[in-house]
């Protein structure tokens, strides 16, 4: 099923002229990640610490198009209208072998850091019947242990803990290179046991999928790391993450590994935290969230939560106003769908919301603070903002930089005819 396979796509890009090839020797500490964070271009490493690896594979909204095979005009609006539809096709058993995550060039990103984090893996579980897929930063413990931070209240949490219970371990797989739209679909918001249908949905309609001696159903990969999560804690962190300063250390839950897939000559994907592949990962998928949640108040044409933003705490909503009264709505319906949203800027339909200076444009000439700007005290916002209150309590602002109706001929701008 090479189709849907991360090589195909990295060849997608190389056809568009969108890979960097790197073939110099590279070190997988603080030398590839410094590389790719100095830039959104896919990079490929021929020789990163003697193995083959990728970065940046998705690090900026051309290249999910490209993966979706869109314009990225109507990312969002496709995005926005999937229905978690798609068919998982079985594609057979996988054969296993001893697991050495010494053969796996994981990176150590930046100073400071506990260790070599594997950050671009994504843990399939499965339990009882429900499935799920999400990423997880994961500190390399051994060559058969992981430190894997487990959000409270997230599923993998939550699926964990119904394990515990039940005095069993939680079965997961650790997988590796994937296609980038299973990735994306594994950072999405999704119903629940729907991310590989989502996936699926975003493929064309089909995807096929191994089931592991564990139970756990995984997508086709270069590595596929079989396990449990158990009673067994550790240390993990510090860690620098979106917004590029230092999470503290946590005693969080090992992964021991059992088994261990790797395709011949792999290519390792590596994902440097707070880059513009963590930003886009970590926002996107709420972008179609926002776009349906603003399209129950008014009319909505596009949404970007912003690299300056660290691609999650900023907005840009992009409306068709109807009435006087709209931008605020749109600016309650973005807080709604996004409980991390900080601060949302609500722009008109000659405003371009993915570039920083026609957003500032629209706040300079369409801004009037006592009456145009909303501001919620008192709400909980992202864990990850450093100004955060207390337990995680702040401050949400929205501006409403549309134009008043019945006044737009006071804001066109002045152009030159071809």
């Amino acid at each position: 099923m090479e189709w849907i396979s991360m090589r195909t796509f990295i060849e997608q890009m190389r056809t568009r002229g969108l890979v960097t090839d790197v073939h110099d020797p590279v070190s997988s500490r603080f030398d590839a990640p410094k590389r790719a964070f100095s830039t959104d271009r896919l990079l490929f490493f021929h020789n990163l610490d003697g193995r083959k690896a990728v970065m940046n594979l998705v690090a900026n909204r051309e290249a999910l198009a490209v993966a979706l095979g869109v314009s990225p005009e109507i990312l969002v609006p496709r995005l926005a209208s999937c229905r978690y539809d798609g068919k998982l096709v079985d594609a057979g058993p996988l054969s296993l072998r001893p697991v050495n995550l010494d053969e796996i060039p994981i990176m150590e990103n930046y100073p400071g850091e506990a260790g070599r984090y594997l950050n671009s893996g994504v843990v399939f579980s499965r339990y009882e019947g429900v499935e799920n897929a999400s990423v997880h930063r994961m500190l390399k413990a051994g060559k058969d242990r992981l430190v894997a931070r487990l959000v409270e209240g997230r599923h993998t949490h939550t699926l964990h803990k119904r394990a515990l219970a039940n005095g069993e371990r939680l079965p997961v797989a650790v997988v590796i290179g994937m296609h980038p739209l299973v990735l994306f679909a594994s950072c999405s918001r999704v119903p629940e046991s729907m991310e590989l249908p989502f996936a699926a949905e975003l493929l064309g309609g089909e995807i096929p999928v191994h089931t592991l001696p564990n139970g756990v159903r995984v997508p086709d990969a270069e590595i596929i790391l079989e396990g449990y999560i158990g009673s067994e804690t550790a240390v993990e962190g510090p860690y620098v993450d979106i917004t590029r300063t230092y999470d503290p250390e946590r005693i969080q839950p090992v992964i021991e590994l059992t088994g261990m897939y790797t395709k011949p000559d792999f290519i390792y994907h590596g994902l440097v935290n707070a880059g513009d592949e963590h930003k886009l990962l970590m926002g996107a998928p709420y972008e179609p969230l926002i776009y349906r949640s603003v399209a129950g108040v008014t009319g909505v044409t596009d949404v970007v939560l912003t690299k300056g933003g660290c691609g999650y705490l900023h907005g840009v909503v992009q409306i068709k106003k109807r009435t006087e009264g709209d931008g605020k709505n749109a600016i309650m319906a973005a807080f709604a769908a996004h409980t991390s949203l900080k601060h949302v800027v609500i722009v008109d339909g000659d405003i371009n919301p993915g570039n920083p200076s026609d957003v500032e444009f629209a706040i300079a000439t369409r801004v009037r603070a006592d009456r145009d700007t909303l501001i919620i005290p008192g709400v909980r916002g992202s864990s990850l903002d450093p100004s955060r209150i207390g337990d995680g309590l702040n401050v949400k602002m929205g501006i409403d930089a549309t134009m008043e109706l019945g006044k737009e001929e006071e804001f066109v701008r002045a152009v030159w005819e071809d």
